[in-house]
């Protein structure tokens, strides 16, 4: 098993990638809705990857990478930007994003694209 944490601050999106994402063998899906709520779970372990919203209130997702990066154990987790501007894309890669998705996205395959871009087997 492999758990994905899924971090958005809109519950709407959350519902759709947790049931988009869940419906994946061998995947668990935990969702958070900021950046400190992320640090704070990633640091407690378990997490495989992270998928991060970028535009959030308080720690948003540029500095939700910046610390998790930070955190020393947490530098080689794979963060998976989703985005509505994937024209960041350059910048975030530059931070240390695995990748970048874009909003809006197909929920019938972002489960693919997702397991394409960490290169999680079906």
């Amino acid at each position: 098993m492999r758990t994905l944490l899924v971090v958005d601050d809109d519950p709407d999106v959350l519902e759709v990638l947790s049931l988009s994402l869940g419906f994946r063998d061998g995947w668990v899906v935990e969702t958070v809705t900021g950046g400190a709520e992320a640090v704070s779970r990633c640091l407690a372990g378990g997490i495989d990857a992270v998928l991060l919203d970028v535009e959030m209130p308080g720690l948003d997702g540029r500095r939700t990478l910046r610390a998790l990066r930070e955190a020393g154990r947490l530098d080689a987790l794979p963060v998976v930007f989703i985005t509505a501007a994937p024209d960041l894309g350059p910048d975030l890669r530059e931070l240390g994003a695995l990748a970048v998705l874009a909003k809006p996205f197909d929920p019938l395959r972002i489960a693919d694209e997702l397991a394409d871009v960490l290169d999680w087997a079906a």
